[in-house]
């Protein structure tokens, strides 16, 4: 998906089983994040940072919802040892993963494999993607700061 795009309206479920829709966050913008796994350095930083600066986050007008294909179970506990205050969608099938974009082939320590490739949509109240962050554009430690610029 690129910048013009609607984004889907099945998001997919999060930890706790729920469905989440687009709908869901209409009137207010959507940080949809993919990142490859629960309590991984690079994805624990990336968390960390969108759950620190959560409150200038939804002060600005956005909601934070994370992706990856771990299970639920998996983002439960990460989301309760990191206390991240926004819901993780377990794309264990990468249905939305692949959908969006943000699966395919990735070179990890020059070894090519298939997986997740880190990559954020930023998709404005009406649904439309008005921003993308893909791969090295995302500095893990500081993602929160580069979405709000």
């Amino acid at each position: 998906m690129n910048i013009g795009d609607k984004a889907p309206e099945v998001l997919g479920k999060d930890e706790q089983g729920r469905d989440i829709r687009l709908s869901d966050y209409k009137g207010r913008k959507l940080v949809l994040y993919f990142y490859p796994k629960d309590n991984t350095s690079g994805c624990t930083a990336e968390a960390c940072s969108l759950r620190d600066h959560h409150q200038q986050l939804q002060s600005a007008g956005y909601e934070v919802v994370g992706v990856s294909k771990d299970s639920a179970a998996s983002h439960q506990k990460f989301k309760e040892k990191y206390q991240l205050p926004f819901p993780l969608i377990a794309d264990v099938n990468h249905e939305l993963l692949e959908l969006m974009g943000a699966w395919g082939e990735k070179s990890m320590y020059g070894k090519k494999t298939v997986g997740t490739i880190r990559t954020t949509f930023v998709i404005n109240e009406e649904g439309v993607i008005e921003q993308v962050f893909t791969g090295k554009q995302i500095k893990t430690k500081e993602h929160a700061e580069q979405i709000l610029k």
